[in-house]
């Protein structure tokens, strides 16, 4: 497995991700999301195997959290979510074109 939790070092979800894997003995890279964020290629693959809307943070504190919703297409969307990754659900937990956002212990299991 090559995991990486795409996390925020605030996020009580990343926190139980990162321990969820660390209990299980699984190898897992940690990227910080707020500093880092996601590529246009790995946002894309978190799309294909999540869908877009899953990825938008709702509760999200960033200035831009109320004008998402409102961009009427879907790459505007992905456009801005590549711009503000505040507006980011986290934990992106992939496994190569495997992923889940949110703590999702169940999904993890079936990738051992």
């Amino acid at each position: 497995m090559n995991i990486q939790i795409f996390g925020r070092s605030k996020c009580f979800d990343s926190k139980k991700a990162e321990r969820w894997f660390k209990e299980r003995g699984i190898k897992f890279q940690l990227i910080d999301l707020d500093s880092k964020g996601l590529s246009p290629k790995e946002l894309d693959g978190v799309i294909a195997a999540v869908g877009l809307e899953a990825l938008i943070d709702a509760k999200s504190k960033s200035k831009d959290a109320a004008v998402i919703k409102y961009l009427g297409s879907d790459g505007a969307k992905r456009d801005k979510l590549l711009e503000d990754p505040k507006l980011i659900k986290s934990p992106i937990v992939r496994n190569g074109r495997q992923a889940t956002v949110g703590y999702a212990p169940e999904v993890w299991g079936s990738w051992e």
